[in-house]
């Protein structure tokens, strides 16, 4: 069949303007977040779910106000779910253990969600960022397990020091990780409390004990509900699984054949690349426009 020249030219022509267009549109794009390997290397999000799929523990490090953060836990969640179904577990920093059992208690409908969210000292943000995530434990008769120790006992430690937990009643050593707490103050998300660099801009030892307590109490409690063939996800602020340190030290340490994952969120002014000082934060970083608007906690 023949073809004249010109109807050729006015195809080239209008393919040349469809793909000029798609490229203006690539270009003048605003993307939410980028998301990164350790390294720096630019890595699709079916990656992330991929190799979050084949672990024993996820960590997965949020801003706690930051909405692409809290966005990409429930998908994430949702992705295990399709490939682990009963077998995967939540847990999260921001339920205390001591309201571990009024968590079970609405998971199971004993309790209603109005008596359980008046009850159970609950984030600030919670209805926007953390509620999705135990609605869908519930939903799917999933196990959600509160890890974090008691905001009490924590603030005990950074006034009084870690030998305070020694005169807590057996009762409420039950709540918190098995005593003496023992870490590596040499790690770096430990040494900066001690000597001011944290993120709470004053260092001490109590400071870096309180830190501590919490990050053992947390991995503690993933390991307490953990079996081979499980797969936990946890939800904290970043800083207490940045650098492979923290959490990851505490689990290492209880069991260093786990396949653990870990996810860090940080902002920047342009995400197009991973600056330096994000780099080697976890496997998975999310980079995050520095202008993204904030959940309220």
């Amino acid at each position: 069949m023949h073809i004249s020249t010109g109807k050729i030219t006015k195809r080239i022509s209008t393919l040349f303007l469809l793909t000029a267009l798609v490229a203006v549109s690539a270009i003048g794009q605003k993307p939410a977040y980028q998301l990164y390997r350790e390294n720096g290397k630019k890595v699709k999000y079916d990656k992330m779910v991929e190799a979050a799929k084949g672990a024993d523990v996820v960590l997965f490090g949020e801003h706690h106000t930051n909405p692409i953060s809290h966005w990409l836990q429930i998908e994430l969640t949702k992705e295990l779910y399709e490939a682990k179904g009963g077998d995967l577990m939540l847990g999260a920093e921001m339920f205390e253990t001591d309201n571990q059992l009024l968590l079970d208690e609405y998971l199971s409908d004993l309790i209603s969600e109005v008596k359980f969210e008046e009850e159970a000292r609950l984030w600030k943000n919670y209805e926007t960022d953390y509620k999705p995530l135990v609605l869908f434990a519930k939903e799917n008769d999933l196990a959600f397990i509160a890890t974090n120790i008691p905001r009490r006992y924590a603030n005990s430690v950074f006034k009084q020091g870690v030998s305070v937990l020694d005169e807590l009643s057996e009762e409420a050593k039950a709540y918190i990780a098995p005593l003496p707490l023992e870490y590596d103050t040499s790690l770096n998300c430990y040494n900066q409390l001690i000597h001011g660099g944290g993120p709470q801009g004053h260092g001490s030892i109590n400071l870096a004990d309180a830190q501590a307590i919490k990050d053992a109490t947390m991995t503690h409690f993933i390991m307490e509900n953990w079996s081979s063939g499980k797969l936990f996800i946890h939800y904290h602020g970043a800083y207490h699984s940045d650098e492979f340190e923290s959490m990851n030290w505490f689990l290492n340490r209880a069991n260093s054949e786990l396949n653990i994952v870990t996810i860090s969120t940080v902002t920047q002014d342009v995400v197009s690349e991973l600056e330096e000082d994000s780099q080697g934060k976890a496997d998975f970083i999310i980079c995050v426009p520095s202008t993204m608007t904030n959940t309220m906690r």
